[in-house]
């Protein structure tokens, strides 16, 4: 994975992501952690806060869509 690549990484939600709301989300990236705007990349999803999250799609400078991550 490319350093600075977004798409594919996993973070973990700092703010509830949902359908009418901006979400957040931390990321580690570029040696640290990052905070991103989020949305659900399933339309209609909700994800809770502290929720492990995958990128599945990325806006510069700072919004990814996520989907929930299976472990």
């Amino acid at each position: 994975m490319k350093e600075d690549a977004v798409v594919g990484r996993q973070g973990r939600v700092t703010g509830k992501i949902g359908p009418g709301l901006v979400g957040e989300v931390m990321i580690p990236i570029r040696g640290g952690v990052e905070a991103f705007y989020a949305y659900p990349a399933i339309q209609g999803e909700e994800i809770p806060v502290g929720s492990l999250v995958v990128v599945m799609d990325y806006h510069p400078p700072r919004t990814v869509y996520v989907s929930s991550a299976s472990i």
